[in-house]
């Protein structure tokens, strides 16, 4: 019994011994995985949806809209609405170009469909 295991640590040895002397010249696979190149990609570039103040649209609904599409809380929607309403406009969000135009699409036809005229754009960020 004893000298299988004496055996065994000795192939052991000499099999690590063996693969640390022949490892380095060995030719390495290759692998199926490539380094990441540099390809000058950027971010995409950002777009701000500005609301605007009308005297029709109801400021429920501009609360409704912001809260429906633009996902604001309760608080920050009416927060919004009051800047709108003050200051004529203010932008409701910062967005890639698709999700901007799907939001301020969604809004509009929301609000023709209620019968207001509510106006958004979007707009790139400087």
């Amino acid at each position: 019994m004893r000298s299988e295991i004496k055996k065994k640590l000795l192939f052991l040895f000499v099999f690590r011994s063996l693969i640390r002397i022949f490892a380095p010249t060995m030719p390495q696979e290759q692998s199926s995985v490539k380094e990441r190149e540099r390809s000058g990609l950027k971010e995409p570039r950002r777009y701000k949806v500005t609301i605007f103040n009308d005297d029709f649209t109801t400021m429920e609904f501009v609360v409704k809209i912001l809260v429906e599409v633009f996902y604001k809380s309760k608080a920050e929607a009416e927060t919004l609405m009051l800047q709108v309403h003050h200051s004529d406009k203010a932008v409701v969000g910062i967005y890639s170009y698709d999700i901007a135009t799907s939001k301020v699409r969604k809004a509009t036809n929301m609000a023709r469909e209620a019968g207001f005229p509510l106006r958004l754009t979007v707009e790139p960020m400087e």
